[in-house]
Order: structure tokens, then sequence, then C-alpha cells
């Protein structure tokens, strides 16, 4: 890259390294329009990233914003009964339609081409990948403010297509606060620097519990470390999130719009800050 680089590729005539990254983004359905999307990624599974995206996208809708979710976790997709989704709004010759929750956010997963939610993906990784690619360019988004990309655990296929397909405007790391985890951050924290993308802030996951009976908080899962990481890499700390039983029960029941979006509001004024 020139010293003298704008960041423009658009004007620039250089065959620079970052001209040809910017060559590997696919192209957005015509008939669709995403303004901003974010990936929310963990690098580790089990720590309530898809809980986080739904959340999110929930939030972002209650302050008017038109919000999409493309779940790029293609073995392990929970968004759609997180929302009580079964199907997608059909297909015709300009793309396949995203499924549309009760306030309208717009869904599209795996498991709403499946005939059964419960039949496995045996695909290898870049089939894997290539089908998250589809959901970029084959669905029809409609005037989408916001998108969250639910990303799968790691950085293989599936994420490092996702981060050079897709325009990414910023990360959010879910994380939790044993030490394993942390350092699983820390390797997505390297990941989104070796590609270039700006990450959002942290957002702690199961933090603590209270205990139904004396109401005392409780560290289930040791300490935090978050504030350490945010020290680290001066990052943010958009939220930190409690193990709550009823957020499990909504969620379960496909009811995530109903889960409080106030624990994320900190979050969602960055982001629209953006």
């Amino acid at each position: 890259m020139s010293e003298a680089c704008t960041n423009n590729c658009a004007t620039c005539g250089q065959d620079c390294a970052s001209r040809k990254q910017e060559s590997l983004l696919a192209n957005l359905n015509p008939k669709s329009k995403v303004k901003k999307t974010f990936a929310v990624v963990s690098g580790k599974g089990g720590v309530g990233k898809s809980t986080v995206t739904a959340m999110l996208a929930c939030a972002m809708q209650k302050r008017g914003h038109r919000t999409a979710i493309l779940d790029a976790d293609i073995t392990g997709p929970s968004i759609p009964k997180a929302f009580a989704l079964d199907q997608t709004e059909g297909a015709d010759e300009d793309g396949l339609y995203p499924a549309l929750t009760r306030t309208g956010i717009q869904v599209m997963s795996v498991n709403l081409l499946l005939e059964n939610e419960t039949d496995p993906v045996l695909w290898r990784g870049p089939v894997l990948a290539g089908a998250v690619k589809q959901f970029w360019t084959d669905v029809v988004w409609t005037d989408v403010d916001y998108m969250f990309v639910d990303m799968p655990p790691g950085t293989g296929d599936v994420p490092l297509t996702v981060f050079q397909s897709i325009p990414i405007d910023g990360i959010i790391l879910v994380t939790t606060p044993q030490d394993l985890v942390s350092m699983i951050v820390e390797k997505a924290v390297k990941m989104a620097s070796l590609m270039k993308l700006p990450i959002v802030g942290l957002v702690e996951n199961y933090a603590w519990l209270i205990c139904p009976d004396c109401g005392k908080k409780l560290e289930v899962f040791g300490k935090s470390h978050v504030e350490e990481l945010a020290r680290q890499y001066n990052l943010p700390i958009l939220a930190r999130l409690p193990i709550d039983a009823e957020i499990a029960r909504l969620m379960d029941n496909g009811e995530a719009e109903e889960v409080d979006a106030t624990l994320l509001d900190t979050a969602v004024e960055l982001l629209e800050n953006q």
C-alpha cells in the first residue's frame, strides 16, 4: 500500500494488496439493500453468541431500525428456534426471501431450508463457506439498516469467507469469564487485526448469577477477565450479561423478541454512532 493511500480503491490505479483483497467482496443481490453489517464472533462455541446476536437485532428493531440476521453458523444454527421460525418467505426470479419474525426482523439460516430442523448438515468446509456466501448474494434483503452475522466458532473456512466476501463494518466479540475463553478471544482479536477489520467492543456473557435464595451475586465461571482484555486491546466493554433463566426460557420458546433488550443499550448506542 502506498504511503499516500486514500483507502478509496475506486479512484486508485495501483495494484496493491489492499486492492486485491477488496476484489474478493461478493456482490449483494441486486434487489437487496444493506447499510451496515456487523459480525458477532466468539472464537469458541457455547458462549451464547447466538443469544447476543438475537438480542442485538431485537434491540435495534425496537429502536425503529430495520434489522436482519444472517446465520453463518451452518452446522449449529440456533437463530430460527430463538424466533420460532421454520421456513423462508419463498423465492422467485429475484432470489430467496428471508423469514420474517413477529416484529419484522429478516432472518436467513440453513435450518429454514431443511426438511427437519434436526437434520445434520454434513458438508465440508468449502461447501459451508459457499452456502454462507450465497446467503449474501442470492437472498433478497429488503432495506436493511443493520445486519448481524451470527458467526460459527473458530477461525476456519466460514469466518474467513465472511470476512473476505461480505463488507463487514465491525466485529462484536463475545466472551465469558473463563481463562480458556479469554485466550481464544485473543485469537479472534488477532484474526480481526490480520483481516484489517475494526472491533466494536466486547460483550461478556454468563458474567454472574443471582442466587434465587439469598440474592448474592455468584461468579459461577470464576473471576471476570473482560476488563483486562479491554485494557490490553483498548476496546470498550459493550455489556456484561448475567446467567438468567428467563432469557434461556424465552430463547428456547422462540420468544427472543421478549428478552429485555435494554441490557445491550450501550452496545446499540455505539453501533448507531459507527
